[in-house]
């Protein structure tokens, strides 16, 4: 024998109990979930200091370890960059480092008060492989290029007739005929002030003012295996060069080099390199050789050890009491990440309980509308609400946006 309907005023206090109970349930599942993207986030910012600390760490270490292996000093390693251009006869960089090195001559030489110098000469990296990692991709011409800070400088280099014939007895190219040397060919002039500089913040608490780019990252959060830096931001600057600004008060770092080199990412490997090529678009190079151009081709073969490098600068920037406040850092940051991963661990078992009991009373509160004796209840459906409608938010709550871990 059926059971009599019930009341619809205590079917409706039912349902109401059981779906506040239901909304309820939603708003604690909105709550861990807030949760857990919180603590990925201190994560992933924690990880993100810990890379810093390791670079620094990393280039510390190396310096230390060229310097006990008895490695030429940063002056010797410029002076040979300076010679590898002498070399480089009938050029345009040749004829103006020799220039150079003739003070008296070159003192009274207008002309080269506007040249800042070349590529070449205007950074330093503390790595060998770097060096002609970077001096491969850029390419010889670009590693002779002229830097001049205004565009009159650039007007100087060159003087032609009526006809646009190039005037071979002034300019650059008088130049070369006061010490004996004719160019020949092109050469590649950069103007700083003409130089479209980065967008972006530099960081003005930096000794080296480098540039505020972001990491890559994967859709989770997680940096790619093996990436070091930006290469722009590996560029070690001298501090005359450090000082040397545009009128419109951008340094080096964030006008020709970041001509040169963009967003260029450094990793580890080549097998780095592919596994992060979702997150490459301005191309990356990797210490044993691999090199990714921004136009997506790869360089494949031997590298070519270019006779122009960046010199290497085998000079400790930190000092051992900074080191080992660094070092600290590290074992600080490593033990907080142990402990918000304890809390990821408790939140994600909060959160699987709790979405069992929501799956269970919502079940609950089906089971009960489909009970026989609310079937046979005649018109008063209409009267009790659906557990769950078509497009609305499954746990019956607003997700929050604020944080309450």
């Amino acid at each position: 024998m059926a059971s009599p309907p019930l009341p619809s005023q205590i079917v409706e206090l039912n349902c109401k109990v059981m779906e506040e109970k239901l909304k309820s349930l939603g708003s604690e599942v909105n709550r861990h979930e807030d949760n857990l993207r919180f603590l990925k986030s201190e994560i992933n910012a924690i990880e993100e200091a810990c890379v810093d600390l390791a670079i620094k760490l990393g280039n510390y270490h190396s310096s230390v370890a060229a310097v006990m292996n008895n490695d030429t000093s940063a002056q010797e390693a410029e002076e040979r960059t300076v010679r590898s251009i002498l070399d480089q006869d009938r050029t345009a960089a040749a004829i103006i480092c020799q220039l150079k090195l003739r003070s008296e001559l070159a003192s009274k030489m207008p002309l080269m008060k506007d040249i800042l110098g070349f590529v070449a000469t205007l950074g330093k990296v503390n790595n060998d492989n770097l060096s002609r990692l970077l001096a491969e991709y850029l390419g010889m011409d670009n590693m002779l290029a002229l830097v001049c800070k205004t565009y009159n400088g650039v007007k100087g280099l060159e003087k032609y007739d009526k006809d646009g014939i190039i005037d071979k007895s002034s300019g650059i190219h008088g130049l070369g005929r006061s010490v004996g040397k004719l160019l020949n060919g092109r050469f590649t002039v950069f103007c700083l002030e003409n130089l479209r500089p980065f967008s972006g913040d530099v960081n003005i608490d930096d000794p080296q003012r480098k540039l505020i780019l972001h990491r890559p990252r994967f859709p989770g959060g997680e940096s790619p295996a093996g990436f070091l830096d930006f290469a722009v931001n590996m560029i070690h600057l001298d501090r005359a060069h450090l000082s040397c600004l545009t009128a419109s008060g951008h340094g080096l770092r964030e006008t020709l080099f970041y001509s040169l080199f963009s967003h260029l990412q450094v990793y580890k490997t080549r097998s780095d390199i592919q596994r992060a090529l979702p997150l490459i678009n301005d191309g990356a190079v990797s210490l044993d050789g691999g090199i990714l151009k921004p136009n997506g081709s790869f360089c494949l073969g031997d590298s070519k050890n270019l006779e122009v490098k960046f010199p290497v600068s085998l000079e400790v920037s930190s000092s051992p009491e900074n080191i080992l406040e660094m070092e600290g850092q590290v074992k600080l940051k490593n033990w907080e990440k142990e402990r918000l991963l304890e809390d990821m661990k408790r939140e994600e078992d909060l959160l699987k309980e709790v979405k069992e009991l929501y799956s269970k009373q919502k079940q609950e509160l089906m089971d009960y509308l489909t009970r026989p004796e609310l079937t046979q209840a005649p018109h008063d459906s209409s009267t009790i609400p659906s557990p769950a409608t078509p497009g609305s938010n499954p746990f019956g709550a607003k997700p929050s946006h604020k944080r309450r871990y």
